[in-house]
């Protein structure tokens, strides 16, 4: 698949000297049902991976706990031996137990454990980008998370990491990091109705580092709007949106359909109108209004 699409335009990645096109692919839904297991149709998921690339797209979000190991493996069948130009970026601080649960996996063994399975299932000597992913399911906690991340600033320096970023973190736990390692990305929950990291998103913008929004189309609730699902109809609005909302945002949205891939990536060069923006913007409010009463 070619395309004339200009993707969201680019954004340097701090300390790499790479850039990416800020409209990327985020690999997750190439796993079964639950991020479990082998998808329905492997040969579909690669169809699809090899469509985003040939769109553009120069930068996959994955992680080895996917499956686990299966969306990993899929790029490597799909993709390798790699773009020079692609950037993966993948994720540590979790592993899946036998009951499909999600558990954390913080230490440093557990994550020298994860480094070398996303180094052998997708083939390559060194990772470009490890997230240290920390928190809750959607929402971070506070706390120190010096330990972890000392541990992967370690394997930083042996070689098997080129870059670190964040993922599920507080102001205030990014502001630790960067006291310990330089910081590329952070990745948070955030959209149209979840905007609590609306300052820090700002933050990061004046110190040129890539705020990554998972969970960008919501799904729950207060998204399933009238306006919302005016805007969804209109060429995945919602994702534009995000693309105006500040010039240091990456999206990642994934699926395992050439012609959503098309329609996600369309958003890029999709122009909003003002009155569409405020639309939106108001559900961010009413969100947060209704938040407030329920305390």
């Amino acid at each position: 698949m070619t395309t004339d699409i200009k993707l969201g335009g680019q954004f340097e990645l701090s300390g790499i000297s790479m850039s990416v096109y800020r409209m990327g692919y985020g690999a997750m839904q190439l796993a079964g049902p639950g991020v479990w297991g082998p998808p329905r149709d492997a040969d579909a998921a690669i169809d699809v991976l090899r469509a985003a690339i040939a769109a553009g797209v120069n930068h996959i979000d994955t992680s080895d706990y996917y499956g686990p190991h299966v969306t990993n493996q899929i790029i490597k069948r799909a993709l390798h031996p790699y773009p020079d130009d692609l950037v993966i970026v993948t994720k540590l601080g979790a592993r899946r137990g036998e009951d499909k649960s999600w558990n954390h996996a913080l230490s440093s063994t557990e994550l020298l454990d994860g480094v070398h399975d996303n180094l052998r299932n997708l083939g390559v000597e060194q990772l470009d980008v490890v997230n240290l992913r920390v928190g809750g399911i959607s929402e971070p906690t506070e706390g120190s998370i010096e330990e972890p991340l000392i541990a992967l600033a370690e394997l930083k320096f042996r070689g098997l990491i080129r870059r670190i970023g964040l993922s599920n973190v507080t102001p205030r736990q990014f502001q630790e990091a960067q006291r310990i390692t330089e910081i590329v990305c952070v990745q948070n929950f955030y959209n149209v109705a979840h905007r609590n990291d609306d300052a820090f998103i700002d933050d990061l913008a004046q110190q040129g580092i890539a705020y990554v929004p998972f969970f960008p189309l919501g799904g729950f609730t207060p998204l399933q709007s009238s306006a919302l699902d005016r805007a969804a109809a209109a060429m995945q609005a919602t994702l534009a949106w995000l693309l105006q909302r500040a010039p240091n945002i990456l999206l990642i949205p994934g699926t395992s359909s050439i012609s959503h891939l098309r329609e996600n990536l369309a958003a890029a060069d999709l122009g909003l109108p003002l009155d569409l923006i405020a639309e939106l913007n108001a559900i961010g409010e009413s969100v947060r209004a209704e938040a407030q009463l329920t305390r």
